[in-house]
């Protein structure tokens, strides 16, 4: 059998905070075991959807790292900060479609509100603080009545 997963950094990035006092290495097998039905202990014959099924169960038990954790948590944080800055400037927060319509515009972020990365939303806020500073989001005025063209005859 051909060795269907070559990288196994998903299993080790959450194996290696399993805190565990004995051999981890007879700890990976058992676990492999378990996963495989007792098929194989060697982490280089699972299959994919092994691989994946073990990668899932280890996550649900040990779930991400604080690191993780903090860099969700700042990515919230500054999404309400831009989400109060937006709503300043008269946009309706509680509709996303609208916050989305206004996020997309090549001029604000270019993208979905919930795609802006971490960085991106920084640049937004101080964009947002920078309309603000400036007035605010002007509405396009209607023009004025159109010249009505009548073509010669």
């Amino acid at each position: 059998m051909a060795q269907e997963v070559t990288n196994f950094a998903r299993f080790y990035a959450t194996f290696n905070k399993i805190p565990y006092s004995g051999d981890r290495e007879d700890l990976k097998k058992e676990m492999v075991e378990k996963v495989t039905f007792g098929r194989t202990n060697s982490l280089r014959e699972v299959t994919k959807r092994e691989y994946q099924d073990l990668c899932e169960g280890l996550e649900k038990i040990y779930p991400s790292n604080r690191i993780n954790e903090a860099a969700r948590e700042e990515l919230r944080r500054q999404r309400s900060i831009c989400l109060k800055l937006m709503q300043k400037l008269g946009i309706d927060t509680t509709d996303w479609n609208r916050v989305n319509a206004f996020c997309q515009d090549g001029r604000i972020a270019g993208k979905q509100f919930r795609d802006i990365t971490s960085e991106e939303l920084e640049q937004l806020a101080k964009k947002l603080r920078s309309i603000e500073r400036k007035g605010g989001i002007r509405e396009l005025e209607e023009p004025g009545p159109k010249a009505i063209v009548v073509p010669f005859k």
